[in-house]
């Protein structure tokens, strides 16, 4: 590390490249956004037209939200996200405790297929997922959605990975206590986790607010839609197309997810920082 700060503090073209780089990706990643921005917040004849003097307005935001359900589809979102992250904070907290904490027959090979689920897109898995949900009778509903990233194969080794860098010598003064298996867990390995529940759960309210594939697959009606899927029904062609309208609409659903990370960015960064790969 010493010697790659050196290099660069030897090589101040070579900084130069790297920040005018990255200040070329931040412009070019922004782009979509503040064009999105500006078409929401001015009349449709503005939405091509860039004019200091065009009037702001809020109109697109209430046309968009009195054309489509957004309401049933926030509370959709709200409640998906909710019930597969608590269903992935449990069975992943108690999985990583387990190849922690415990030995038994079979444990590396158990967690090497783990692993393999790490390189298993869900894509693939589409068809087989939706015979089952059909099986169980799960299609439509906000379950069907959920039940298959109710574990999350990442969780795991990242919990993992954090738990095996806990002192031992907590565990053994917890123990000395006359603390439970489920005390120790919940007492001194949870709270030191925190930063990294906080950094999983930035990662995976994300994934599932933006997943569309499988929700639109598997859900047929509004009582069951997302946003994700609800926008696309909103801006299909057949419902013609208003630009002004779409950004804004699109714009409601990415806005909780923006505010999140503008008040968890930092959070985000030093709990991967911290957590890493010990």
């Amino acid at each position: 590390m010493a010697e790659a700060v050196a290099l660069r503090q030897a090589n101040p073209a070579g900084q130069w490249l790297d920040t005018l780089a990255a200040w070329g990706l931040a412009i070019l990643w922004i782009l979509p956004l503040a064009y999105a921005v500006w078409t929401a917040f001015h009349p449709a004849e503005f939405s091509a037209k860039f004019s200091l003097t065009a009037p702001l307005t809020l109109e697109n935001f209430a046309r968009a939200w009195e054309a489509a359900p957004f309401a049933r589809y926030f509370l959709n979102t709200t409640l998906l996200v909710s019930l597969i992250l608590g269903s992935q904070l449990l069975l992943c907290t108690l999985a990583a405790y387990a190849f922690v904490r415990y030995e038994f027959r079979g444990k590396n090979v158990v967690f090497a297929l783990v692993l393999v689920q790490l390189m298993i897109m869900p894509d693939v898995l589409l068809v087989e997922n939706y015979k089952t949900m059909s099986r169980l009778g799960l299609i439509d509903t906000l379950f069907g959605i959920g039940l298959p990233y109710f574990a999350s194969a990442f969780a795991i080794f990242l919990l993992r990975q954090t738990f095996k860098g806990i002192p031992k010598e907590l565990v053994e003064a917890a123990t000395m206590e006359g603390a439970s298996a489920l005390q120790i867990l919940w007492r001194v390995y949870v709270p030191l986790a925190k930063p990294v529940y906080v950094a999983f759960a930035l990662v995976s309210v994300s994934y599932h607010w933006n997943n569309f594939l499988w929700p639109l697959v598997v859900t047929n009606s509004v009582n069951s839609r997302p946003l994700t899927v609800g926008l696309q029904v909103f801006a299909s062609a057949d419902q013609g197309i208003d630009w002004s309208i779409i950004t804004a609409a699109t714009l409601l659903t990415a806005a909780p997810l923006l505010l999140a990370f503008l008040l968890f960015q930092r959070q985000f960064v030093q709990s991967f920082m911290r957590a890493g790969i010990k």
